[in-house]
């Protein structure tokens, strides 16, 4: 039975709904009584044997709620107010709560808590996935900001989707993808972005950003620069390929883990496999030590100043940058500069990938903060390049 869905519409406290019957005329009255930390929101139906269905929702602002368990860095702070919001109207409400200021939070996989957040944690938890165009080449999906971003992947090679393979457990949440423009073995969120819905923190209205609009960057994006903090991500769409998939295994180590496991010509599938494998054995498990993936961003240079380095340090890796220049590997930098398994009380430096800041239990995030100063520091002075964070650091 399909339905259409007309404008939800919020009851107040001894409002009273009428339902009527279509064929027997029985009607049925029924009174709400409201409790103040519960909103009841309703939409309305229509079909020849269905006329209106309901849906109660528990939006309850919380206070002091401890943040270490929505942090994969295991940080202990704590929210001066906290709400998780499962739809837009409930972002909206939360949004417009009138406490300042707002924290949007995902999956907490790219943030370092340095203190308390003395206002309003949104955590976004609005979910979602499906096909909503096929053809015999491409297909469009929506997912919600909030699925966990591995498992809308692997949700994606289920409907035999190609295009998202490459980027197999990364942690963090879908709506966090294009804000970062993430990115690991050769692709990045915009080679199969097609576009996004956000709602604009002052006035509640979705807008709609297409790839231009995002301006999509290395590991950056408009709503890290020109439009930071004025929107929050509620809909990602993106183009994927069902069928002659482009198959990318010419980056990092895809190539020997599949011929290690005697696979001449991959599919998606193994693609994905193999990329869990290469990260799971290069990147602690934050349900086991504290992180959250790399720390610092691969630095972009002149080729005249990689030339110079390249007369000193003669093994200094590097590839072609995307503005012209060449980058080069920051764990490969860090690694040089002896910060390689460095443990500074529960603080350090992972002893499997230098790029890696962990947690072994009880660092503060200040801890943590200026173990990364002092890395940024040391790689100026060696090879007078400055590292920046990839991590956001509230």
């Amino acid at each position: 039975m399909g339905f259409r869905r007309s404008p939800a519409f919020t009851l107040n406290p001894s409002d009273k709904l009428k339902f009527v019957h279509p064929f027997t005329n029985f009607s049925l009255s029924i009174y709400f009584e409201f409790h103040p930390l519960y909103q009841l929101q309703f939409a309305h139906f229509q079909s020849p044997s269905y006329l209106c269905s309901f849906k109660s929702t528990n939006m309850q602002i919380l206070k002091n709620q401890p943040l270490q368990p929505y942090n994969t860095f295991g940080i202990r702070a704590t929210a001066r107010h906290f709400v998780e919001v499962h739809s837009e109207h409930e972002l909206r409400q939360a949004l417009q709560s009138g406490i300042q200021p707002i924290f949007i939070l995902g999956g907490g996989s790219n943030i370092l808590l340095t203190r308390d957040f003395e206002g309003l944690v949104v955590k976004n938890d609005m979910l979602g996935k499906e096909i909503i165009d096929i053809n015999d080449h491409q297909a469009i999906v929506r997912i919600g900001a909030g699925e966990n971003w591995h498992q809308a992947v692997l949700w994606t090679l289920a409907q035999n989707l190609g295009g998202l393979e490459n980027l197999s457990l990364i942690p963090g949440t879908v709506g966090a993808s294009p804000m970062q423009n993430i990115g690991a073995y050769g692709v990045e969120i915009k080679d199969v972005f097609h576009h996004l819905e956000a709602m604009e923190r002052a006035t509640g209205a979705i807008h709609t950003f297409d790839k231009a609009a995002c301006q999509f960057g290395y590991r950056e994006s408009i709503f890290k620069k020109a439009l930071k903090e004025q929107y929050v991500i509620t809909q990602v769409y993106f183009q994927l390929t069902t069928q002659n998939h482009n198959i990318n295994t010419s980056y990092g180590a895809i190539q020997e883990v599949l011929k290690q496991q005697g696979i001449q010509q991959p599919a998606i599938h193994d693609v994905s496999r193999a990329v869990i494998a290469i990260r799971s054995s290069k990147l602690p498990n934050p349900a086991q030590i504290g992180n959250a993936g790399s720390f610092f961003k691969n630095p972009e240079i002149p080729q005249t100043q990689f030339d110079v380095l390249k007369q000193h340090f003669s093994t200094i890796p590097a590839f072609p940058g995307e503005g012209g220049g060449v980058k080069v590997p920051a764990g490969w930098l860090i690694e040089q500069c002896g910060w390689k398994g460095v443990r500074r009380g529960d603080a350090g430096c992972y002893d499997k990938q230098a790029l890696v800041l962990v947690n072994y239990g009880n660092a503060s995030g200040g801890e943590i903060w200026q173990l990364a100063m002092d890395i940024a520091e040391s790689v100026k002075e060696k090879f007078g390049i400055q590292l920046a964070a990839e991590v956001n650091v509230v």
